[in-house]
């Protein structure tokens, strides 16, 4: 459920009451104008699935078997308002949303598969897979037709109204078909794999982000909040889903509708050589080509059906590559160059006894992308909010390296260990090439680099955006993990493990929206250049254990008990700091991180109360990271929140019926130590990771504001 929760700390109960204050008000005063906000808190968010599997197994003779196996899914799940795409929208501890904003996500899933294993001969055989699967998700709003309500406070989120914008008739039908065929050939010491994979994915996406005709972006600050401002724009929001929802899907003045045909052709072959009894190598190599099929006339349908208005070719945008003039053709497609996976691997048993193993394997690794970002290039011939691939981009790519120790003692203790390297050849990179480099500064103690109006690219209508995805091969990352086991005779079973991770990356991708993945990528100076900081994503340290007894009695040991722990203490939730306006006139006002100012450069800074320079200083004093970086700007997910600790309790019950069968119940507690006190199993989050506002005056000026209220940095997740 969600719920209104105040800072912890002194003056919380005053910002409490403030807060209780501000939400009635906007609740009563869009009621007054017909729109229902539903509750600020006591509220839940609900969810369900049906789902299942049939599976025919056919022999059909000594050499051939058949597998058939059908899965379906129909689930549903409560959700808020997106937390961070368009602007930052919580629900955290500064920004709530109320009930109406959220939405339902529904997913209806089929899918079949057919599996074919023959044997031609002694030596020869072969795995013939075949699938079809068809995704059904759409959503449904809590909120009536409605305008997006974002209102601010100190220049940050503070209450989120009205609808939900992503959920404006968003519809996803996905169609995917695969096949794949592996051969293998047995000679002696070696044993040969040679296959082929295809893969086409078949998407319709009505997505409507602007689909009641308003601007989604806007924002207005608490104490200028007149619900009679958003007289017109709802009934223009109820007449237009009046009128759009009468239109079939595709038809122009109807809903938007996108399609998308894409995939991925492989082909691979493999060695597996056994060079003695105790040490084996496996190499091979693996082909992948993309594939675009007919989304180029999809593009362009899409152009000419649904988005002729707001298409401007012929715009000249920038290459941050290389500060050269590019125009878009929005129909061409990335390359469809062949990509190489070259990998080699060995595993060698030291000993010849099982007891001392080494292993490991170099290579490079292919992997799909979230097809989305090709759809927002269909979709996203929008001069505001330009979308588009580079026609050089490439399939991201890693070169992997790995190495692992597993060591078996004589008390019967199993120790593992194991290292990677993971080196990014084309990771996902976001520019906006509508941004030529920089010219101005900031004015203070925080002097970067900003965007002035000859900056950016324009057409007839204003500035122009094309949110680029592109390749970056600065991304790394070091993984090394270390583990302890062992099983006992009385049916005990303990593990004990810890892991690290220093993971890097340019863009640390969040979102579904090409713009967005811009927009919400932490930057200073040139936004566009492929900077190397942490990543968002993974635990710095993370230690896991499992501890499971299992008991059998009863006559015939009929009856089985099993009872499990698992527990996890973990450190990461990696963030960033920064401000609550555009500092640096990028177009975003959630991507520039702050400034941190020693004690005398607060004094230079225009605050718009003179109180809030003392309360800032006080709030940097009190934060490890930030006091640590003063006189210096704040990182990219440079802070981190503290440890966390969780433990999960599984008790199975087993009762044998006859010789061959048996039943088994299922408990699962989850994070027990909880439900034995409140005080335990809970995670602290950031507060504020945007704390300070800033606006800035057309002579790079800027003015900041900060709240009083804001003590501490971190609090309770109450989710």
């Amino acid at each position: 459920g969600q719920t209104w929760l105040p800072n912890r700390g002194s003056g919380a109960i005053n910002e409490s009451r403030v807060l209780e204050n501000d939400l009635v008000s906007v609740m009563n005063g869009l009621q007054g104008i017909g729109y229902d906000t539903g509750a600020y808190e006591g509220f839940t968010h609900d969810g369900g699935s049906t789902k299942g599997i049939v599976k025919l197994d056919w022999n059909i003779d000594d050499k051939n078997r058949v597998a058939l196996i059908y899965n379906f899914l129909d689930a549903s799940k409560d959700k808020p308002a997106h937390p961070t795409a368009v602007n930052r929208r919580g629900p955290d501890f500064n920004t709530l949303q109320f009930e109406n904003s959220g939405y339902t996500i529904n997913n209806k899933i089929q899918s079949f598969l057919l599996e074919l294993n023959s044997q031609f001969n002694d030596i020869t055989t072969n795995k013939l897979q075949v699938g079809y699967t068809h995704f059904d998700d759409s959503r449904n709003p809590f909120s009536s037709p409605a305008p997006v309500i974002n209102i601010t406070k100190g220049g940050s989120p503070y209450i989120i109204a009205g609808h939900e914008p992503f959920s404006i008739h968003n519809r996803l039908d996905q169609k995917v078909f695969q096949i794949t065929d592996n051969m293998t050939f047995n000679a002696g010491d070696h044993n040969y794999t040679i296959g082929f994979s295809f893969e086409k994915f078949m998407f319709k996406n009505s997505f409507n982000l602007k689909g009641y005709g308003f601007d989604v972006f806007g924002s207005v600050d608490i104490n200028d909040f007149n619900a009679s401002n958003y007289a017109d724009a709802l009934a223009g929001a109820q007449s237009t889903f009046t009128t759009k929802n009468g239109l079939e899907d595709g038809v122009d003045g109807g809903w938007n509708l996108a399609e998308t045909n894409v995939g991925q052709l492989a082909f691979y072959v493999q060695d597996e050589w056994n060079v003695n009894d105790d040490f084996k190598i496996s190499y091979g190599i693996r082909f992948d080509k993309p594939l675009f099929f007919n989304t180029s006339e999809l593009a362009q349908k899409f152009i000419d059906t649904e988005n002729s208005e707001w298409y401007v070719p012929g715009i000249q945008y920038e290459d941050p590559s290389n500060n050269d003039s590019y125009v878009f053709d929005h129909t061409q497609m990335p390359t469809r160059d062949l990509l190489f996976s070259p990998r080699i691997g060995f595993n060698w048993d030291v000993k010849g006894d099982k007891t001392v193993q080494f292993r490991g394997g170099t290579g490079i690794f292919t992997g799909r992308l979230p097809f989305v970002w090709i759809g927002n290039q269909v979709s996203g011939p929008d001069v505001f909010f330009y979308q588009v691939v580079d026609p050089d981009f490439k399939f991201p790519q890693v070169w992997r390296t790995s190495l692992g120790l597993d060591y078996k003692m004589e008390n019967g203790i199993v120790l593992t260990t194991d290292l990677s390297y993971t080196k990014d050849m084309n990771a996902v990179h976001v520019q906006n090439w509508g941004l030529k480099t920089p010219t101005g500064n900031l004015n203070g103690p925080d002097s970067r680099a900003i965007y002035t109006d000859s900056d950016h690219a324009t057409s007839f209508l204003g500035n122009a955006n094309a949110y680029v995805l592109t390749n970056s091969d600065k991304g790394y990352a070091f993984n090394g993990s270390i583990k302890a086991e062992k099983s006992f005779d009385n049916g005990l079973y303990t593990m004990l493990a810890y892991n690290y991770l220093n993971s890097k990356d340019v863009n640390s991708i969040e979102a579904e929206i090409t713009g967005d993945a811009f927009a919400f990528n932490p930057a200073l100076e040139n936004v566009n250049n492929d900077v190397l900081a942490h990543s968002k994503y993974g635990d710095k340290n993370r230690v896991i254990g499992v501890i499971s007894k299992g008991w059998t009695y009863g006559s015939n040991d009929k009856w089985g008990t099993t009872i499990s722990t698992f527990f996890e203490y973990a450190q990461g939730g990696r963030f960033s700091y920064t401000y609550g306006g555009d500092a640096n006139g990028d177009g975003s006002g959630v991507n520039d991180l702050i400034y941190v100012p020693t004690e005398s450069e607060i004094g230079q800074m225009m605050f718009s109360e003179a109180s809030m320079s003392s309360a800032f200083n006080s709030y940097i004093k009190q934060d490890d990271y930030l006091s640590g970086r003063r006189g210096e700007y704040a990182e990219r997910y440079g802070a981190i929140s503290p440890w966390r600790g969780r433990w999960d309790v599984k008790v199975l019950q087993d009762l044998k019926v006859g010789e061959k069968n048996s039943l088994q119940f299922s408990i699962d507690i989850l994070n027990f130590g909880n439900l034995i006190s409140s005080d335990w199993g809970l995670v602290q989050q950031p507060n504020a990771v945007q704390p300070i506002g800033v606006s800035v005056d057309g002579s790079g000026n800027p003015t900041y504001a900060f709240s009083n209220d804001i003590q501490e940095t971190f609090g309770y997740d109450a989710s």
